[in-house]
């Protein structure tokens, strides 16, 4: 049972996380697209024009990408987790269903008109499609998280006899206190991804002297949209999803901390630290007194409950995992901030473009944004184990007792393989495009 489990948790794992690489661009590039073309509309200068619908084939590819690498999961709803499809189905299937009957067609729809209806519909109308397409990456992302978060904070459900959840309350799904700051949260950290792979495309062709005009446009606005959503995904969203986990799920909390005791008169953020889960404490931790008590009860000697208050059963599975996840996520976070504002100041100063080892950085922290995106949702994650829905179900009682640890483990490695093949034709054709660069529509 315990192979199985493992095999099931990490062909899941490896599947979502390969496949949320592309949704993370599409739903920040979206609104960047917007952006070019609200520009272009209200100065006719083509360049933002042409800039839209070079970021709109990009945003193609990977929409494509998510859709062929998102329907596996699905599946897996099926074989490899039967038994907790079965007993929370009546739930989370509304919301799923809702992003696919909804969400899913109209930004599948209205991107087909956006790459192709241009001359047939005329500027504003075709504003209007990207808007929609903006609107539909959106709507899908909130109805996910919805699900998300009922798992996370469950509400509005009832238990029947046979063991079953149904939903008791439908409202309760969407102002469910989970749902917002999380759901900001990850927004925020789309547009942060989607900020430097505009920002480090565009220093890619600073760089190598072609496409200049673009170059200088998606430099500019690829660091403006980063300094915002970058403060943004620390404060107030950042804050406010902690404070969230620290009241409802406050096991969570002191794992993500690495608070193993209770401490009086005040709680020692952690800034560096080794879990040591033998003896129950950080090795070689630097810490600053008091400060995390401050930032989550806004008072210098609240208490902050650590992991010796709880009992065993209910910690994290994989406290390390997730005490790591959690700091790498805030620690690139950090630097994020950082270097957009230098950017910013650069910027101001007119000096940005020509500030070559500023470019260098932006093009080389391009990968950067996936891994911290990737970690923050490990976090969400790992945090809720040991359970699937937190405080109510177990995730070891919603696996499929029938699918062996051997189909899964042979499956995984067939996921693998396929998905290899996939992240480099992937790579293969967004490069194309990328080298070839903007298509302009006149002399600009």
């Amino acid at each position: 049972m315990e192979d199985m489990l493992f095999y099931d948790r990490m062909q899941f794992a490896f599947t979502i996380t390969f496949h949320y690489l592309f949704p993370q661009l599409t739903m920040g590039l979206s609104l960047m697209i917007v952006y070019f073309k609200w520009k272009f509309l209200r100065t006719k200068i083509d360049t933002y024009n042409d800039a839209a619908k070079f970021w709109m084939k990009i945003f193609a590819l990977n929409f494509a990408m998510g859709v062929v690498t998102g329907i596996p999961m699905e599946f897996q709803f099926g074989t490899n987790w039967a038994k907790f499809s079965e007993l929370t189905g009546g739930i989370i299937g509304q919301t799923l269903a809702m992003e696919g009957m909804f969400s899913f067609f109209l930004e599948s729809s209205f991107l087909g008109l956006f790459l192709f209806g241009e001359k047939l519909l005329g500027q504003k109308l075709h504003f209007l499609t990207g808007f929609l397409v903006f609107l539909g990456s959106w709507a899908s992302g909130y109805l996910i998280i919805a699900t998300h978060s009922w798992m996370q904070y469950p509400v509005g459900y009832e238990i029947l006899e046979n063991g079953r959840y149904v939903l008791t309350n439908f409202s309760a799904l969407f102002s469910n206190p989970w749902l917002m700051p999380a759901f900001l949260h990850n927004q925020m950290g789309s547009v942060v991804t989607s900020s430097f792979v505009v920002a480090g495309i565009g220093a890619f062709y600073l760089l190598n002297d072609k496409h200049s005009n673009f170059g200088k446009l998606f430099v500019k606005t690829g660091v403006i949209f980063g300094l915002i959503s970058s403060v943004l995904l620390a404060f107030p969203t950042g804050d406010w999803m902690a404070k969230n986990v620290a009241e409802h799920q406050p096991v969570t909390f002191a794992a993500m901390e690495g608070i193993f005791e209770t401490e009086e008169g005040g709680a020692e953020i952690i800034l560096i630290g080794q879990p040591d889960m033998e003896n129950k404490k950080l090795d070689n931790k630097i810490a600053v007194p008091n400060v995390l008590s401050f930032l989550t009860y806004q008072r210098w000697d609240a208490q902050v409950k650590g992991l010796n208050e709880f009992d065993e059963s209910v910690h994290p599975t994989n406290v390390p995992g997730l005490y790591y996840a959690y700091h790498i996520m805030v620690g690139l976070g950090t630097i994020f901030i950082g270097l957009m504002l230098l950017a910013s100041i650069q910027l101001y100063r007119k000096k940005l473009y020509t500030t070559k080892w500023i470019l260098w950085i932006l093009l080389f922290m391009l990968p950067f944004p996936y891994i911290a995106n990737t970690t923050g949702w490990y976090t969400a994650e790992l945090g809720r184990q040991p359970w699937l829905v937190y405080d109510l179900l177990r995730t070891a009682d919603g696996i499929s007792p029938t699918v062996s640890s051997g189909n899964t483990l042979f499956t995984l490695l067939g996921f693998i393989g396929l998905y290899l093949l996939l992240g480099l034709l992937f790579l293969m054709l967004a490069g194309k495009i990328i080298n070839k660069g903007p298509e302009t529509s006149k002399l600009n």
